[in-house]
């Protein structure tokens, strides 16, 4: 696989997950993640996205939790992206939580990373050099800035347009950033918690090899409905570089 892409049960307690203690759940990402170490090509990248476990009014951090797990495997962090978005549950003991993270992680030094299909808009595009060799040329790429280590992008809630019956679903515009990036078209994305498909519809989407598996059969059933929506036409996603507040819109 040249992508590993996924976003595992956080141990809370969900509908899809039974809550266990915080040793136990460690346990089982290990086995996950030394499977996924296992397929994933010497060139590849695993990106693995998580929240918070909770536990009695506790926070503890799933990227820090599982960092050494695939240190052990001799795997490099490129980046520990901040997934941010303005919508979630209001805390009453501590700030309400609004971002998540996503360690990107490779196999080797030899890695597929392509900036320039997800360059967004620079703040000032017409930015010049006032000095040098180069003064009054243009200073930014053509094509957009790099989108940074910190992406604003909304979680799928009540009104947005992804929206299925799963209650932590993936937003398509978030894996569609890492398969752009992270592959080339014809490569291969897997997703071992793979829910309603968010990450199959985000590999599809670019001329990707989508595979993934998950143990509830409904899912199963809804990613399929989805995929088979996507090829006939009628699937609605959102725009991966669509502005968060758009005047001329009422919802998400």
């Amino acid at each position: 696989m040249n992508l590993i892409v996924t976003s595992p049960p956080y141990n809370i307690g969900k509908e899809y997950e039974r809550k266990t203690s915080i040793e136990a759940y460690i346990e089982q990402q290990a086995t996950t993640i030394s499977e996924a170490v296992r397929l994933l090509h010497p060139n590849g990248s695993i990106c693995w996205q998580v929240g918070n476990h909770v536990d009695n009014g506790e926070i503890f951090p799933l990227d820090i939790v599982l960092y050494n797990l695939f240190k052990q495997h001799g795997l490099k962090l490129r980046n520990r992206i901040i997934w941010t978005f303005g919508h979630g549950l209001h805390c009453q003991n501590r700030f309400s939580g609004r971002h998540e993270s996503i360690l990107w992680f490779t196999k080797s030094e030899d890695y597929i990373f392509n900036l320039d299909p997800v360059r967004i808009p620079s703040k000032y595009p017409n930015k010049k050099h006032f000095k040098g060799p180069k003064r009054g040329q243009i200073s930014g790429n053509p094509l957009g800035k790099n989108p940074s280590d910190v992406w604003d992008i909304p979680n799928v809630k009540a009104n947005h347009v992804e929206k299925t019956d799963h209650p932590c679903q993936f937003p398509v515009a978030l894996v569609e950033r890492l398969v752009l990036a992270l592959t080339h078209p014809g490569q291969s994305v897997l997703d071992p918690y793979l829910g309603v498909g968010s990450s199959a519809i985000a590999a599809l989407k670019n001329d990707r090899l989508a595979y993934g598996c998950d143990i509830t059969p409904e899912y199963i059933e809804t990613a399929q409905e989805r995929i088979n929506s996507y090829y006939a036409g009628t699937l609605r996603t959102r725009p991966m570089n669509k502005p968060i507040y758009d005047p001329g819109e009422v919802s998400q």
